[in-house]
């Protein structure tokens, strides 16, 4: 693409969808009306840079209200954040979720991840073909990876640009929806099924994190205030900044995004820096392929995170928090931005908060189809309007993160055990569970189950237990293979069912909890490609900054694409393993953050611990 865009000018649709975010230019030199002032100044220096931050919501802005990015709108989003068009298109061209090519106001994106090719959407897609003609944009439907909705797998996530623009997630989806969505819009499909339907525990005695899931109104400050809603901050205020990182550091509290980091640790660490101001960033990109244990949470239950945010920023002193949610859920965006508003009309954001002095700003950040930025720093170059590649470390998030400043990142799981910390005390909380894992854990049960879902146990529950609660593989299939930890992470056999779901537990058996996916396959699953797929969305995701993942995810891909087609020659199947194993060695020890250290994984463990790929024990 011709990147001198001098003369592009946006449509008039896409200037009023950037207007109406960044307000009217002030003068030509960021968009408005240029006068003779103008031809005798110049606005420069870090005044005018100050809002690259600004990059991806103005992008969201223009992609929702006209479907697409022209040059024009490039070039206008450039002028007035004081970005070069070319690096603004960089940026633009990074997410999937966005495009710089004309395409309908109406798409609708069908996921092909894991749970959905357990669940049947390789079939969603043939029909589709035969009706719409090949997957594309200009046809209005595309593939795309996981949507986070793997309880109702096949799932697809249909979208109108406009003013207002329109989104909905359908699953499990049919071929019909799909045309209708295209036919009528999204406003013409059924209601998306309610948040509890995510949960099958919903309304049960004894949960923790779920228990107001199904039993409150999401969009209701009063229901939450009527629960023990913030019950967990005005505590926090009573015993201090310093007592509520003593109370997470005494829960043992570790991190429930896939590294399992102790929170109380990093939260002092980022306490004792000088530098201010502080920051708190919630990864809310739960973007790993059979995730979506937070999305119960963001829909079910919106102000527990709220108030968690709050109080996670009173602890280590951080005056601000960013909530990076997904792209792919819009009901989430509408009910956290409901709670944010709610909060502060009560006086439970912004200054003074309850009396205390204090002062917490939160804000929306959202992301758009990039898995990579979950990794910590990656959100961080989102957030300030930077492609989303990682960092290199150190310094680390907890010296110089966001802006430079010392930043704290948790995921929403992680977030929503505080209040139940600070309420109960951390010495209480950590007698939940195991000496090693302690508290409430929640795992995305989903593949060929009866009831799949997210449920909530205290660690120590063993893989069978929770695949017992989802009512296990319907009658007359057999389990093939359970997936640990989503495509980062590793599969076990039918047979070890007995593995205890705690940290230490994963470890003693070669495995890993990663973001806390349970994934299980029965007999009608062709685990070759499951294999293959998982290798695919690596070699999509990988951000491509540096070379072990870059090449090694394509070579890993290639390896297993050649072992697939040529099935009868034994020699060169064994030779593609010893590939497959010197990439997935060196991709594991060189790449630069979790994602390339990770995709191998998976791959891995099904040669080693379940001969997924004949002669795969020959090395």
């Amino acid at each position: 693409m011709d990147l001198k865009f001098s003369n592009a000018e946006p449509f008039a649709e896409e200037r009023d969808a950037v207007d109406r975010l960044l307000g009217p230019g002030e003068s030509g030199w960021d968009g408005g009306e240029r006068d003779e002032k103008d031809h005798r100044r110049a606005h420069a220096g870090h005044a005018a840079r100050s809002r690259r931050h600004l990059v991806m919501e103005a992008l969201h802005a223009v992609n929702d209200r006209v479907g697409w990015i022209s040059p024009g709108a490039l070039n206008y989003i450039g002028k007035r954040l004081s970005v070069a068009a070319a690096d603004v298109y960089s940026v633009a061209t990074f997410y999937a979720l966005f495009s710089t090519n004309p395409r309908p106001q109406r798409v609708v994106h069908v996921c092909t991840d894991i749970a959905c090719m357990a669940r049947g959407s390789k079939e969603v897609c043939a029909d589709l073909e035969k009706r719409l003609g090949p997957a594309s944009a200009m046809n209005g439907w595309k593939h795309s990876p996981c949507l986070g909705v793997c309880e109702r797998a096949p799932a697809a996530l249909a979208v109108e640009a406009g003013n207002p623009p329109h989104e909905h997630l359908i699953g499990p989806v049919t071929v019909e929806e799909v045309a209708l969505a295209l036919k009528s819009g999204p406003a013409a499909l059924a209601a998306e099924a309610p948040p509890m339907m995510a949960v099958p525990q919903a309304g049960q005695e004894g949960l923790m994190l779920l228990k107001r899931v199904g039993r409150v109104d999401p969009e209701s400050i009063d229901d939450y205030l009527a629960t023990d809603g913030y019950a967990g901050l005005r505590r926090a205020f009573e015993i201090g900044p310093q007592q509520v990182i003593t109370e997470v550091k005494d829960s043992r509290l570790m991190g429930r995004g896939g590294a399992a980091f102790p929170t109380g640790i990093k939260w002092e660490s980022t306490a004792k820096q000088p530098a201010t101001p502080r920051y708190l960033v919630c990864n809310a990109d739960e973007s790993e392929p059979g995730t979506f244990k937070d999305r119960a949470i963001l829909e079910g239950d919106p102000f527990s995170l709220i108030e968690s945010m709050t109080i996670s920023g009173y602890a280590f002193g951080a005056e601000r928090g960013y909530l990076y949610l997904r792209g792919e859920y819009p009901r989430a965006y509408r009910l956290l931005r409901n709670a944010i508003e709610k909060a502060y009309e009560r006086g439970f954001l912004g200054t003074d908060i309850l009396g205390s002095g204090w002062s917490f700003d939160l804000e929306i950040r959202r992301g758009a189809g990039a898995y990579i930025c979950g990794e910590e720093t990656a959100i961080f170059n989102s957030i300030e309007g930077y492609r989303g590649e990682p960092r290199t470390k150190p310094p680390f998030p907890f010296e110089s993160g966001l802006f430079g400043k010392p930043t704290v990142v948790n995921n929403v799981e992680t977030l929503c055990n505080v209040p139940l910390i600070v309420q109960m005390g951390g010495a209480e909380y950590a007698k939940i569970g195991t000496e090693g894992s302690t508290g409430p854990k929640l795992f995305c049960v989903s593949g060929n189950l009866v009831r799949p879902g997210v449920y909530e146990v205290p660690f120590g529950a063993t893989l069978g237990d929770v695949l017992e609660l989802a009512g296990g593989v319907p009658q007359g299939r057999k389990l093939q293979a359970v997936l640990l930890g989503g495509a980062a992470g590793g599969f076990v056999r039918a047979d070890e069912l007995h593995i205890p779901l705690t940290f230490e537990g994963a470890r003693a058996n070669k495995t890993t909890l990663g973001s806390g996916v349970v994934l299980a396959f029965d007999d009608t699953v062709d685990l070759s490609g499951i294999l293959l797929r998982i290798a695919s969305f690596f070699r999509d995701e990988s951000c491509g900054q540096c070379v072990p993942c870059r090449v090694g995810t394509v070579r890993q891909e290639e390896a297993l694409l050649r072992i697939m087609h040529n099935g009868h020659d034994a020699k060169a199947k064994d030779n593609d393993i010893h590939i497959l194993r010197d990439v997935g060695l060196v991709m594991k020890d060189a790449s630069i953050c979790g994602l390339g250290q990770a995709a191998w994984n998976a791959v891995e463990s099904a040669i080693d611990r379940l001969g997924v790929l004949e002669g795969s024990k020959s090395r």
